[in-house]
């Protein structure tokens, strides 16, 4: 048909319509983006904190000022400490408001109420254990100062609050609002702070798996295969805290007794235990720390360098936040003059310094807690022949958007029982008879922890940041009792120590390696260590002190302290390279970062050795061998040697271990697989040499099997090149919310987490970065902040911390810190009135 000019004109029109359409569509969509993302990004910087300018607030009696850095760490400066404190929990609230409330509702057992039934077994368990109520006595029982600092605190808080709600106080508020819309923030309290204490101790526990793990082991395992699993730790290898008997007479002045004085699917995890693990990121492998202090006759400033790393869960945001407190005038009336590290949600100051004396932690790692084996009839207990009733308790669980949970809160005279609660010690109750235990109706676990019982922490941190000498900061210790650290010290007088402080229990019967009866009270504790026979050192002859969780004493020490240390390869490591700087010269502050960095693995040079020689009949696997024929033995990111030795070493793992029949053996705690698996290289015969997956037996057999093993599996990660291989990505971390980061919707998962971030060092390793044996080679506890103060000027310490002062996503404190911290960069920390002025980028002022 022959076309027409009409027609054309027609088609011409429509195309015309049609494409001033599209263009239409088009540009509604286009605006409909550029709306969301306004209303996104006005979202998101809603909760952004005010940093300049001027607020009124009622409760203040005079004028404050808040003045920070480029990092967004603030100096706070108030005329009275209620001012003080006031202003910090306002800072603080302003920062990390969400991070403050997910907190409190992990330590009371309310994690329900915000995230619906899926934390029901969680909370079970928490409130079971009831950290907050143990908060509320101890608030009671503060003397008035002290508690008018955590009154103040509150007031601060709740300044915050009355004038912000839900996304105004964090974008997590409206996240939260499309599953749980009629959830309202409560006011703070100061159980809500002193609560955090408990889950601190609760992170830093250590002994409860160990003994937990064994009582399990001995349903599959003989008693000799359990000790090799659980060597003792090496004394004659790796250093204690306090120098051993034989060496006292020349160590200083060191004491110990025997001597002288809705869309969201939010998933339950596996188990109850690893779901209160999740307020600080998964706990993982390598938590500790590393401290250690250099007196000024061996520094190049003539004043001590104090260096502290401490190892934590990797959380986003960190768990710590920097702030510095100042009192307006020092006084009396108003002590304080203090910077460091802080909990967002407690007051005041927990590790840096004053204006005189520096302090900082690593955990204690002795053993406060045991378990019991009860033996039940009914509601009813033994106790020495007699039948005592069960305490119980009624408690509700509220549930967001379902109904209210009944609980009952059973215990006996040793505390809560946890049988029933999670899997393991249930395990344990239902096998009670391997533990030794006569026959009767039932059984059950029970806990008893020093941290289940009032305590002065609460108060200990307020002694700290006030003390000017020596004798202060050991009476900071004495009430210092949840949890344990070993706390060292320095000052201006050129005085170094190290004091053990803390609730050690004396035992009567046993030592709370495994399960004890709780029928038989001879079990039971019959008392704690007195503070004046904890170990302590002071201005020790070789002019340094090493803790890093290894041995504090050897066994002449008179009082059972642990049979669980870390086995020591951090402190050796830390020793050894002191005792060569001291060799060469004297101490700088940068010799001290470098040392923090170390990424020395202990066993690789062994692995290499023992792998050496093998007749290994592949070209791949001959290279990857061959780069450890060079290799220095760090863990460097970039390092081709590091990445093939950990993937060996986790192989080998696995095949010995994880993977042994009839039953997995456990790898938790890489410095104990360290000195497990460095025996058993000396032993070719031994009956745990045995490849699971080819048959091999013998330890060469064994080894060649895993060669290749190893090889393979990290070539199908980086490629058949060896030259390409390194260990940085292969272990990096993704810094991941506890809360939305975990909730299975990627997009929102987007909103709150960060990386990878590539990374080096390693578990057991002086950089602990630690991953999981049997797992996954990806960073899950981490050097959560490493400081180093120079007590001859202040303002030259150095300073990083895992992620930034802001918890607030897309804030530029968000992350900003990351980048540094995971290759080892420290920044300056700004100290003194001059200096902090001339770092202060913003300044807000609070007023009455």
């Amino acid at each position: 048909m022959a076309k027409t000019p009409g027609s054309t004109r027609t088609r011409g029109r429509a195309r015309t319509i049609v494409t001033r359409t599209l263009w239409t569509l088009l540009a509604v969509i286009v605006a409909i983006i550029v709306v969301a993302g306004v209303l996104i990004s006005w979202t998101i910087q809603r909760s952004f904190p005010q940093v300049r300018g001027e607020v009124q607030l009622p409760g203040l009696s005079a004028e404050v000022t808040v003045q920070r850095d480029a990092a967004g760490v603030p100096t706070i400066t108030a005329d009275t400490t209620d001012d003080l404190f006031f202003a910090e929990g306002f800072v603080h609230a302003q920062d990390r408001f969400w991070e403050m409330d997910f907190r409190r509702h992990t330590t009371s057992g309310r994690l329900s109420e915000l995230f619906g039934e899926s934390q029901v077994g969680t909370d079970k368990f928490l409130r079971t254990l009831g950290w907050h109520e143990i908060a509320e006595q101890e608030v009671e029982a503060l003397d008035d100062t002290t508690r008018s600092y955590y009154e103040s605190y509150a007031k601060g808080v709740n300044a915050y609050l009355k004038e912000h709600e839900g996304a105004d106080v964090s974008l997590e508020y409206a996240v939260l609002g499309l599953q749980n819309p009629d959830y309202e923030i409560e006011p703070w309290t100061a159980a809500d702070s002193v609560a955090w204490l408990k889950a601190m101790a609760w992170d830093l526990r250590t002994n409860i798996e160990d003994e937990t793990e064994r009582a399990i082991l001995a349903q599959n395992f003989t008693p000799e295969q359990i000790a090799e699993l659980y060597p003792a730790y090496p004394f004659d290898q790796n250093p204690t805290i306090v120098p051993p008997l034989p060496d006292q007479k020349t160590a200083g002045a060191v004491r110990v007794p025997s001597v002288t004085d809705s869309g969201i699917e939010w998933s339950e995890v596996g188990s109850v235990i690893e779901a209160a693990d999740a307020l600080l990121g998964d706990p993982g492998e390598g938590i500790g720390s590393n401290s250690w202090v250099v007196g000024g006759e061996f520094t190049d400033t003539g004043l001590p360098l104090l260096a502290n790393d401490p190892h934590l869960g990797a959380a986003l945001p960190s768990v710590w936040y920097q702030v510095q407190l100042r009192c307006s005038t020092v006084s009396a009336e108003c002590p304080f003059d203090v910077g460091g590290f802080s909990f967002s949600g407690l007051p005041g100051v927990v590790i840096g310094h004053n204006a005189e004396v520096a302090w900082g932690f690593t955990n204690l790692t002795t053993d406060v807690a045991d378990l019991y084996i009860e033996r039940l009839q009914g509601e009813q207990y033994w106790r020495d022949g007699a039948l005592v009733p069960i305490t119980e308790k009624e408690d509700v669980i509220k549930v967001a958007g379902g109904a209210d949970v009944p609980l009952t809160i059973r215990s006996t005279v040793h505390g809560p029982i946890l049988s029933g609660l999670t899997d393991d010690f249930t395990s344990i109750a239902e096998h009670a008879e391997i533990a030794g235990a006569p026959a009767g109706d039932a059984y059950a676990v029970s806990l008893r922890w020093t941290a289940l019982q009032p305590g002065n922490t609460a108060k200990a941190i307020f002694v700290l940041n006030t003390a000017k000498d020596f004798d202060d900061f050991r009476a900071a210790a004495q009430v210092f009792d949840v949890p344990g650290q070993n706390l060292i010290y320095a000052d201006k007088e050129n005085t170094i120590g190290y004091q053990a402080p803390g609730l050690q229990p004396i035992r009567g019967a046993g030592d709370g390696t495994v399960p004890a009866p709780g029928w038989d009270s001879r079990y039971d504790w019959t008392g704690y260590i007195p503070f004046d026979e904890m170990p302590m050192v002071k201005n020790p002859a070789q002019g340094f002190i090493v803790t890093a969780n290894n041995a504090i004493v050897d066994d002449s020490y008179p009082y059972f302290l642990s049979a669980d240390w870390d086995h020591g390869y951090r402190a050796a490591r830390i020793t050894e390279l002191i005792t060569q700087t001291l060799a060469e010269g004297k101490m700088s502050a940068a010799r001290m970062q470098e040392i923090q960095n170390d990424q020395q693995f202990w066993l690789g040079p062994q692995l290499a050795a023992a792998v050496a020689d093998l007749p290994i009949d592949r070209k791949g696997p001959q290279a990857a061998v061959a780069l450890l024929t060079e290799w220095d033995a760090q863990n460097s990111i970039d390092s081709p040697a590091a990445a093939y030795a950990n993937v060996l070493w986790d192989t080998l793992g696995t095949a010995l271990f994880l993977d042994h029949e009839p039953a997995p053996a456990p790898v938790s705690g890489q410095g104990r697989m360290f000195q497990v698996v460095s025996a058993l290289l000396e032993q070719p015969n031994s009956p745990w040499w045995v490849d699971p997956i080819t048959g091999a037996t013998g330890r060469d057999a064994v080894l060649t099997a895993v060669v290749n093993r190893a090889y393979d599996r990290l070539a199908a990660l980086q490629g058949e090149d060896v030259t390409k291989w390194n260990w940085g990505s292969l272990h990096a971390i993704t810094l991941t919310s506890a809360t939305f980061g975990k909730s299975g919707i990627a997009p929102i998962e987007w909103l709150f987490n960060r990386g990878p971030y590539a990374v080096g060092g390693g578990s057991s390793v002086v950089d602990a970065t630690g991953w999981n044996l049997g797992s996954s080679f990806a960073t899950t506890s981490v050097p959560s902040m490493r400081m180093v103060l120079d007590v001859s000027d202040f303002d030259k310490s150095t300073w990083i911390h895992l992620t930034g002062a802001s918890g607030h996503a897309f804030h530029p404190n968000y992350v900003d810190q990351t980048p540094d911290w995971s290759v080892g960069v420290q920044r300056s920390w700004a100290f003194t009135p001059d200096a902090v002025a001339a770092t202060t980028v913003d300044t807000l002022t609070l007023h009455p």
